[in-house]
């Protein structure tokens, strides 16, 4: 016999039935779950029940639960991602399933060490909209502007300079040495996992570091920190985007303007001129050509052009 409960429509033996019954009850009573929520819930259950009995080929029951292992959910997360469901959406069908375990082993109803051994999917952050090029230049000039003084506008100025022209991250700008600025056009950073790369620097980007050098109030220089706060530390991160919140309120910038969609707009802009994507995963330092192509948001035909461009097998005779 299966029971089908109408608000989900799970398909399930008596006993699992009953069980996300009384677990859904649990939730509205004591957790003042909504009825939103609740529907949630109940929809992730059925469809990891519906799967349940096309993989073991019966409606599923407490026991059949009990004794799936890792590679079952694993196989469940599998065909999900095989229908194209979200990393988001599919942490939160994860989520589902372990609180209603754990209600289980709270009830005495048993155990399921296949799940516990799981691995959440993780969640991607979502990138920032890329500025366009009038918009980040614009911001950038307008720094000089709207900072309270004229050393810390030019200070503000190169530091965003540096993200969108050399497409740095906004803890290698702040944690460039005096030392460290650029020199015969190219600039030696450290970036994530201790990995050092050298980027190339524009002339106007140098021209704004030594401007801001010029007008800052102190003596730096060797290993002291390249930007400076008001008291001569080292510039604190939260002061850069705070000067960026307040550049989007003059200039009617998107809530997305922040220091990391400069480094996004840096990468996208060469690609959208032709840049070469192999070159561009150098350029940011990425460990991979695939966190590249999200980062620019590349699809499958421009990969292959890329491909049909650079390898040589592909290349056609002349």
């Amino acid at each position: 016999m299966v029971r089908t409960d109408p608000l989900g429509g799970l398909a399930a033996a008596p006993d699992l039935a009953a069980a996300v019954a009384d677990w859904r009850d649990w939730l509205a009573a004591e957790r003042r779950a909504s009825a939103h929520t609740l529907d949630a819930y109940a929809r992730d259950l059925a469809r990891f029940c519906a799967f349940l009995t096309e993989y073991h080929g019966a409606p599923p029951g407490l026991e059949t639960v009990r004794q799936l292992a890792a590679r079952d959910f694993r196989a469940y997360l599998a065909a999900r991602d095989g229908e194209g469901i979200g990393r988001s959406s599919l942490a939160r069908e994860v989520s589902s399933l372990r609180g209603f375990v754990k209600w289980m082993e709270r009830r005495g109803l048993g155990e399921c060490p296949g799940l516990a051994a799981l691995r959440t999917p993780r969640r991607r952050a979502p990138l920032p909209r890329p500025l366009s090029a009038e918009e980040a230049l614009t911001a950038i000039r307008d720094a000089v502007q709207a900072a309270p003084e004229p050393w810390i506008g030019l200070r503000d100025a190169a530091a965003m300079l540096l993200m969108y022209g050399a497409g740095l991250r906004i803890g290698e700008t702040l944690a460039l040495a005096v030392a460290d600025k650029p020199d015969g056009g190219a600039l030696r950073v450290t970036g994530k996992g201790n990995k050092t790369r050298v980027v190339p620097v524009l002339p106007a980007i140098a021209s704004a570091i030594d401007a801001y050098l010029g007008a800052c109030p102190f003596a730096l220089s060797g290993a002291d920190p390249l930007f400076v706060g008001a008291r001569g530390e080292r510039l604190n991160p939260g002061v850069l985007q705070r000067a960026l919140r307040l550049l989007r309120g003059r200039l009617g910038l998107p809530d997305t303007a922040t220091p990391h969609a400069l480094r996004h707009s840096f990468a996208t802009h060469l690609l959208e001129a032709g840049g070469d994507l192999r070159t561009i995963q150098e350029l940011l330092g990425h460990a991979s050509l695939a966190a590249t192509q999200r980062y620019t948001k590349v699809d499958t035909a421009r990969l292959k052009a890329v491909h049909g461009a650079a390898h040589p097998r592909d290349r056609k005779p002349d």
